[in-house]
Formats: structure tokens, sequence, C-alpha cells
């Protein structure tokens, strides 16, 4: 008998019974997500390049927005990764975080960390603000705010950890704690950390957020997001947007994501490893003003980081003390770390956040909350260390 699509799209989260229970993170990003692969043997899935599908199949699959065998394989691995019952991917992180806007109404109000990515600050000013969405920003690095949670009840409380650019981190069992107490719902920007470095479920989040584009893909060749919960009722809701809004990834970008899953852990292994050495040298290097790193010991809430997560990332902060011009001149030397957008794959990426990831936040606001104008963010990728430190000193004793 063929299942419903919504139904059908919520059984397929459950657990692989091939796979060990107790399986690692590296084991199930391997083998958890492999379906449709029988009829053929074919050791990998293929990729479904179709539109549509004949009606009464087995899968309950009807037409390619509202479902894909490349979007069910994905979605089993992630959910898996997150510890999550079930996950809903997108075309892109954006999409995602437009997915859960669309589960909220007129007069509903968001407290949201006030360091958070630019698109996303960018959504709730010139988006949700037209639809009646109250959104109020708030230093959540700071417990003294919590009170803020209670007194305002929100709708969702929206966290980023760590968060970008600043990498703060956010105590999210503690605020999950006291939205939960008020009925608030807490999302958490995972993009940062991965799913291989932190699970927010775990830690008390009711929605995990990423943007499958960066570590998790891992090679910046795919766009895709994926919304993760332990909740039936923001699943439903997470599908219906997916449909309806027509925020579906193709089927080949949920592939080639699947794809890229897969060396997640290995990955990550050398982003933290050459993030954190490169923070070392940066910080004991002279002239410096200041370095950012979740897992340096100088960092504020660096015992929190080493609590909620397994590594430090490859997202690393740097100040010179340079004008923006100067920071510009300096970023345009660097020859292995190539200025770009985006994060979290194999290649070096650099970037200059008032100018670029955060230039849609007015600068007063941008101010207050940290971002600078001498603010300049690494993406550390998994280059040979040495390599990445001649590039960096090159660069810095260079004659602009």
């Amino acid at each position: 008998m063929c299942l419903p699509a919504w139904l059908n799209a919520r059984l397929i989260m459950k657990d692989d019974p091939t796979v060990p229970s107790d399986a690692r993170f590296e084991t199930r990003a391997i083998h958890v997500g492999q379906d449709y692969r029988s009829e053929t043997g074919a050791v990998i899935p293929p990729i479904y390049m179709t539109s549509t599908f004949e009606s009464g199949n087995p899968g309950s699959f009807d037409y390619t927005r509202s479902g894909s065998p490349n979007f069910r394989n994905l979605q089993t691995t992630l959910a898996s990764l997150e510890n999550a019952q079930h996950c809903t991917v997108f075309a892109s992180g954006v999409s995602a975080i437009t997915a859960i806007a669309f589960g909220l109404k007129a007069g509903d109000t968001i407290i949201s960390e006030q360091n958070i990515y630019g698109c996303t600050y960018r959504l709730f000013e010139r988006v949700l603000r037209k639809f009646d969405v109250h959104i109020k920003y708030v230093n959540l690095a700071n417990p003294a705010n919590y009170t803020l949670i209670g007194q305002f009840k929100p709708a969702l409380v929206w966290l980023e950890s760590p968060t970008n650019p600043l990498l703060k981190i956010l105590d999210i069992k503690a605020i999950s704690d006291v939205a939960h107490s008020v009925g608030s719902t807490v999302v958490v920007d995972n993009t940062f950390a991965s799913s291989m470095l932190q699970q927010p479920l775990d830690l008390g989040a009711d929605l995990s957020l990423l943007s499958t584009t960066k570590y998790t893909n891992g090679h910046s060749d795919a766009l895709g997001g994926a919304v993760c919960s332990n909740s039936d009722e923001w699943q439903d809701k997470m599908i219906f947007a997916q449909k309806a809004l027509g925020l579906q990834p193709s089927p080949f970008d949920s592939w080639l994501t699947s794809r890229g899953v897969k060396t997640e852990a290995l990955r990550m292994e050398r982003h933290n490893a050459n993030a954190l050495e490169l923070a070392q040298r940066l910080e004991a290097r002279k002239g410096v003003k200041s370095v950012r790193y979740p897992f340096l010991p100088s960092h504020p809430q660096y015992d929190l980081a080493r609590k909620q997560m397994s590594g430090g990332s490859g997202m690393l902060l740097a100040d010179f003390g340079h004008t923006q011009d100067d920071a510009l001149a300096f970023i345009r030397r660097l020859r292995l770390f190539t200025q770009a957008e985006s994060l979290g794959g194999i290649e070096s990426l650099v970037c200059h956040p008032a100018t670029m990831t955060h230039a849609s936040i007015p600068r007063e606001i941008r101010l207050e909350a940290g971002v600078t104008d001498g603010l300049i963010r690494f993406s550390v990728g998994i280059e040979h260390i040495e390599d990445l430190w001649t590039d960096i000193e090159q660069a810095l004793n260079a004659k602009a």
C-alpha cells in the first residue's frame, strides 16, 4: 500500500536497521541514507534527475518539488548526524531560514541574538517586519539578558553558536530552559559548528538549522539548507514550506551534499587543527590587536565552548589594527586565502564582514554588535598548515 507523501516523509527518518544503533558519527555519515539502490546493487545511490514520478510508486513520490529519493537520503543522513527524529532539506541556508519564518504569524515576536548572519538580519528586517512580526535583538552571551525572554514570551528565540562573525558562544541549554518555561521555540543555526562538533537538539534546542552549503557538503560546489527537529508539528511545517513555497533543493545538489557529508568527520578534524594552530600563532605574533577562536583560552566563552562543542571548528577572527582600507589591502595580498563569501569548504577563504557578509546591516548597528571595520574573518581550509601560515605572514609583512 502506498503511503501519503507527507506521512512517508515522516517515516523515512527512522534509523536504518542495517546500521548498528551505537554506530559513531563517522560510520553513520557513510552508511545512513543509502536507500534506492537495491534494484541495481549500486554502492552509491544514483541521482534522480526527474521532475515527476508515475503515480502509485512504492515510495509515494509524485513531483520533485514534493520530494525526491535524493532529498530523502540526505534527510535521513542529517537526521542521524544531528540526533534528530526529523530533517527537511532546502535549496539554501536562507531557504531553511525562510521555512522556519513561514511558521510565524502577525503579532509574533522573535528574540534574536544581536550578532547574526547578515542575510538573516535582512530577512528579519525587510521581510518579516512587513508582516507585523516583531524582532528584538539581544546580547544573549550575557545571562542577565535571559529575563527578556520571560518578559516578551517570544514565539521564537533565534540563536547562532558560534555566531557569525564574532564567534560568540551561547549557552544553548540555559537559554532553552528559560525559553521553554514560557512556551518559546528555540532555533539554533548550527552552521559554524557543524553537525560533527555540536548537536543543538541534545542541548535543548527545538530546531537545528544548517546551511549545508558549508561544512556539511564541504566542497563549495552545491547550495543547500536543512532543518532538524524532534517535533512532528514542526516537521509538518517544514514539509509544507518545502512544497508550498518551492524551497526544495535540486536532486543533484542533494546528491553532492550526500557525497560531501561522508567525509565531514575527516575534514572537520583538519579544519579544527589548522584553525587552532593559526589562532595560537597569530595571538603570539607581535602587533596583532586581537584574535578570536572558540578553543583559545582567551576566548570569553572558552569553557562553555569546550563543554558544548567537541572542536573549535574552522572559523577564525582577527583584527590587525587596520583601517578598513588597510584590512582590504591585506586581504588582497593573500594568495591561498581567496577573498569570497561563504565558508566551510576544503579551501581557505577570507572575508571582510563589514563590506561583505554583514554589509546589509546598518553601520551603527553593526558597530554596536562588535563588527568593526578592521575585523577579518578566516575560513581555514584543510591545506598544509605551514603553507597557510607562510601566506598570512607574507601578507602581513608586505608593504601596502
